[in-house]
């Protein structure tokens, strides 16, 4: 035999959790919370507001007012399905595409501009104190994720730590070493992976040998789950299903969010260059927004009216918080050295000093 008759000693498992399909039929019974036609018009109205923040913010980077920008155009469901099944006391640590989950534990639309805007004002935000700031340098925030986590189990607190990252990511050493020492620990973290195809310009089969990325997770000793991230009710479950697993001391969690990012990676790159037009436009078919539109108007939970009101409301909300963001006093030069150090080395101080206009130059 090819093999030596050796013996298996072990078998693993993914499954894939989805419950709408694309045009907003039930493939399956739906969850408990899908009966509460105010929780889905709350994630539809969520991931509207994205959309047409992120409208409006590329056309601020394209006329000046705004710095390199991420789009989640296509993701909406996945950071809006995740927040929503976390507790306020839990700790969200986003990557830069993660808005959606920003908004929804409450920083608000000017804050979120003024980070694009190089302002690091925009980190101080509204939302839970102990949320982590946006992270940009790809997979670092999963080894804090699990120092957050190992905290909780420490203090013996029934919080769980929430680490978004793209699948990129999981081809980074900071993630697997992240996933490791979770396991090892059986920590209080749930890691959610957001397969959207493209780690910037490089598809997912050049990026990874693997046939999931929810797999990964069997290496480091616990249950990874592959959803159909343009379902937010297929999120929104397993979110609730992994958050409450790692609160009740199971141990970490992983999920792979499979869906399609139909912008550019950000304002700075040109998708066509490695993709074609054609692909996008078919996978526009799967979009989230308007498959759970369909759902809830199939079932009578949303009307015509009901969306015009909507997008009047998204309009002003988006346009209130770009005027309150353009009508910021930006920061003094002198203001990069707060924060630095508790007594500002004395080759600094002259610096400021001299931006503040104490200096001889």
């Amino acid at each position: 035999m090819p093999d030596g008759g050796l013996p298996v000693i072990a078998r693993f498992e993914v499954r894939h959790r989805n419950y709408l399909a694309p045009d907003g039929s039930i493939n399956r019974p739906l969850p408990a919370f899908a009966s509460d036609a105010d929780l889905l018009t709350a994630l539809y109205r969520a991931m509207m507001l994205l959309r047409n923040f992120d409208r409006k913010a590329v056309a601020l980077q394209r006329t000046g007012r705004l710095g390199t920008y991420a789009v989640s155009l296509g993701q909406e469901a996945v950071s809006v399905g995740i927040a929503s099944a976390m507790r306020a006391e839990d700790v969200l640590l986003p990557s830069y595409r993660d808005n959606g989950a920003l908004i929804w534990r409450g920083v608000r639309l000017e804050e979120i501009l003024l980070f694009w805007g190089g302002d690091e004002r925009g980190n101080r935000f509204s939302g839970p104190v102990e949320d982590f700031p946006f992270c940009v340098p790809v997979g670092s925030q999963a080894p804090h994720a699990a120092g957050v986590a190992y905290a909780f189990k420490l203090r013996k607190q029934p919080r769980v730590a929430v680490c978004m990252f793209g699948d990129g990511a999981t081809s980074k050493g900071d993630v697997y070493e992240a996933m490791n020492f979770a396991g090892v620990h059986k920590l209080p973290v749930v890691f959610v992976a957001t397969n959207n195809q493209w780690a910037i310009s490089v598809p997912l089969r050049l990026q990874t040998g693997c046939e999931t990325l929810a797999q990964k997770a069997i290496a480091a000793g616990f249950i990874g789950e592959q959803v159909d991230g343009s379902d937010v009710v297929a999120i929104r479950a397993a979110a609730e299903a992994a958050i409450a697993a790692a609160r009740e001391g199971q141990g970490p969690r992983f999920i792979e969010a499979v869906t399609y990012r139909l912008g550019d990676h950000t304002t700075s790159d040109d998708a066509l260059r490695y993709r074609s037009a054609d692909e996008v436009q078919a996978r526009w078919k799967e979009e989230p927004i308007a498959r759970l539109r369909n759902y809830l108007v199939g079932n009578k939970m949303w009307s015509k009216a009901q969306e015009e009101q909507l997008a009047a409301e998204c309009h002003e909300r988006v346009e209130a918080a770009v005027e309150r963001y353009l009508a910021t006093e930006p920061r003094r030069p002198e203001t990069m050295f707060d924060h630095l150090y508790a007594d500002l080395p004395g080759v600094y101080a002259a610096q400021r000093r001299e931006l503040e206009g104490e200096g001889d130059g």
